[in-house]
């Protein structure tokens, strides 16, 4: 990012210690606050004296310095909280209003940047996890996604969209992005071009696949289509009702046909006007070391680099003990190559490992999640979100206790996708089983509750969203996993297999919890 545009986006951060000093003081509302600091990407917890600082990581880069700096920050700070996000971001959770200037302001000599991390703007770019690493990719698309990301950020300030836009680009090999239901997703293909999808989402109303515009965006000219998206949605969003104005939407205003039509169109004219053709970009450099060795372990996983593995970690819930950074950069930032990457799933991913170098953070990581269903994803909650209905984080640890005392083996039963309100930070429509925060009238009376989904999928190739509508008392959720669990289990079958073959006994156990 250029320098005039780093000094702009200080001049603005400076302006904001008054904004945020003015709000903690009470003489700035909630409303009138978070219009402003949804676009330096901090919120107020539902603790208004508590504040949440979300950090930009392109396409989930966690580079050695941006590791140092995630590390140092923790340990200043006294920070309370990290949250891996579904978006490949972190999240810096109960910082004072006094922290949160000072900390962006750091940020930006460590080449993190948290503009646009909120409100309506352009959000965090993402990668496939393992792009460039690998096997099976059809190329390495981490370069697009930082180079999207370098031109969102130089024209954000001068765009004014109905809501936030999100783009994903995946690799052909792992789609964890959600390239085919995001606001504009890319599909490697194995000749070198893009497939391309827009208009798709989650949320609270109307989950859409995205429309398939293209099948063959060369790569150099990805920022004309980038540049149309946003004109396309300021030209037919709507700025009337934000219930409305994400880019999904569109497909009933425009029909499908019709969108595709008009974004075309606004590629062309953008084509016509050139200069914002993709030159030199560069992949991170190729690692080739010295590795006779091998690692036998679940986390490990072996790279497209012959010899070189990478180490898979999973906080449960995606809450990273604010002293694993420190630990990982001590175990990584003498490794030529090494880094951190965050996946949509709330999981890090350390590569260009030796198998010596993966058995010593394997040893540093076994803190986390050791079973599929340990993996679940749960968004931050009620409890720390303003828009939260129900802590997903606090059923997430409960229901994580109950299968460990109930001994299920690993497999009887998926990760879940645990959002706490309709705005689906978990993504709990394209989960195995998903769970909605809401409530349930027993006896005239709301109670805690969650709406179950079943059958979601985000595999490539294989996107749908879940269907159901049961809904769950939030104290009887335990029971109903370890029911469903044990039902698995006893029939020697995975929870992939055992649902579809026993879908009247799965139904039946959901019916006499709901």
């Amino acid at each position: 990012m250029n320098k005039q545009w780093t000094d702009t986006f200080r001049e603005e951060i400076a302006h904001f210690r008054g904004t945020i000093d003015a709000f903690d003081k009470g003489e700035l509302d909630r409303k009138a606050y978070k219009g402003t600091s949804g676009g330096l990407g901090s919120y107020a917890q539902r603790d208004p004296s508590r504040h949440m600082l979300r950090l930009r990581m392109p396409g989930g880069r966690l580079t050695m310095e941006r590791l140092k700096f995630l590390a140092e920050t923790a340990e200043r700070e006294k920070v309370g909280r990290l949250k891996l996000t579904t978006c490949e971001t972190i999240q810096l959770h109960d910082l004072s209003a006094g922290q949160v200037p000072d900390i962006i302001t750091r940020a930006i000599d460590s080449a993190i940047l948290t503009k646009g991390g909120g409100g309506d703007n352009p959000r965090n770019v993402m990668a496939s996890p393992l792009s460039g690493v690998q096997p099976g990719e059809a190329f390495d698309v981490m370069p697009y996604a930082e180079a999207v990301t370098e031109y969102l950020l130089s024209i954000c300030r001068d765009i004014k969209m109905p809501r936030k836009l999100k783009i994903a680009f995946c690799n052909g090999a792992d789609d964890s992005v959600h390239s085919a239901f995001r606001d504009m997703g890319f599909l490697a293909n194995v000749d070198g071009t893009f497939a391309l999808r827009v208009a798709g989402g989650l949320g609270a109303a109307r989950p859409s696949m995205g429309v398939l515009v293209d099948e063959a965006v060369a790569p150099r000219e990805v920022l004309y289509y980038v540049r149309a998206m946003v004109d396309t949605f300021c030209a037919h969003g709507n700025y009337e009702n934000r219930a409305k104005a994400r880019t999904r939407y569109m497909q009933d205003t425009l029909g499908p046909d019709g969108l595709k039509e008009a974004f075309l169109k606004n590629v062309a004219a953008r084509k016509a006007e050139g200069g914002l053709d993709l030159t030199g970009l560069e992949s991170p450099a190729n690692i080739a070391r010295d590795n006779s060795g091998t690692v036998d372990h679940p986390r490990a996983i072996l790279q497209k680099q012959p010899g070189l593995y990478a180490v898979k970690y999973h906080p449960i819930g995606g809450l990273l003990p604010v002293e694993k950074p420190r630990q990982l950069y001590e175990l990584l930032k003498d490794i030529p190559g090494a880094e951190v990457r965050i996946a949509p799933n709330e999981t890090l991913y350390m590569i260009n490992l030796t198998a010596a170098e993966a058995e010593k953070v394997i040893a540093a990581t076994a803190d986390g999640a050791q079973t599929e269903f340990e993996h679940s994803v749960a968004c931050i909650g009620a409890a720390t979100c303003q828009q939260g209905v129900r802590d997903s984080q606090s059923v997430l640890r409960t229901v994580v206790k109950a299968v460990r005392e109930a001994g299920l083996p690993d497999g009887a039963l998926p990760k879940l996708c645990i959002s706490g309100c309709p705005s689906s930070c978990a993504a709990h429509q394209a989960g195995a089983i998903g769970f909605q925060g809401g409530v349930k009238l027993v006896d005239k009376k709301p109670e805690p509750a969650f709406k179950l989904t079943l059958g979601g999928s985000d595999q490539l190739g294989e996107a749908r969203f879940g269907e159901g509508g049961a809904v769950i008392l939030e104290k009887n959720m335990p029971a109903l996993l370890v029911e469903l669990g044990k039902a698995a289990a006893a029939a020697g079958q995975r929870w992939e297999q055992w649902s579809r073959d026993h879908a009247q006994e799965r139904d039946a156990i959901i019916a006499r919890y709901s």
